[in-house]
């Protein structure tokens, strides 16, 4: 058939790349990560000004890092996938170009951008959780908050790597935190010299 030899990808093709099985949970850990301590930067670095700077800056460097997040995912992969296939196509003695209508082909790409861009959306809400605490509480208030809720977030997904790396929890939630604390610290210094 001409599915089978590559030549249409059928809707339900296309809607399993939405499944959970195919869906790449490393890019969505990777960008609350990135849009949690980015934004955590953010807020305490812009501490030293009106409530409303805060909130644009940690929201509008929060959508700015998730788009960057979602073209360089998209980017980067899709240049993996060409090497890729490129390679298998010389080793095949293929011509050049001619996997690209190969169902397995057209999956790793849909695949590759789903998981773009769940990257993208997932540090974009990665990065509203530092700033939501500006919303309903007065700013020396929200900027404690704001790193106790990021620590808090950081600590159950430095569990949640751990169960699936088969480490310690305590352990692997500890050194995520820490990692919020080190941005904390630096972003503090940085806000206090300038």
């Amino acid at each position: 058939s001409k599915i089978e030899r590559g030549y249409m990808v059928s809707l339900k093709d296309i809607i399993s790349c939405f499944k959970m099985e195919n869906f790449d949970m490393r890019y969505i850990i990777r960008g609350l990560i990135d849009g949690s301590l980015s934004s955590l930067g953010v807020v305490i670095g812009a501490s030293g000004g009106d409530v409303s700077v805060i909130i644009a800056a940690g929201i509008g460097g929060g959508v700015a890092n998730g788009i960057s997040n979602i073209l360089g995912a998209l980017t980067a992969e899709r240049a993996i996938l060409e090497g890729m296939r490129a390679s298998q196509e010389k080793v095949l003695l293929r011509e050049e170009g001619s996997l690209k209508t190969a169902l397995f082909y057209k999956k790793a790409l849909n695949k590759t951008a789903v998981s773009g861009v769940g990257d993208g959306l997932s540090t974009t809400f990665g990065s509203v959780i530092p700033v939501i605490p500006f919303l309903f509480l007065r700013k020396d208030l929200a900027i404690i908050t704001a790193i106790i809720i990021t620590l808090a977030i950081l600590f159950g997904l430095g569990v949640f790597i751990g169960r699936i790396s088969k480490e310690n929890l305590a352990i692997s939630g500890l050194k995520m935190v820490l990692g919020g604390l080190a941005v904390a610290l630096i972003s503090f210094t940085i806000e206090h010299m300038l």
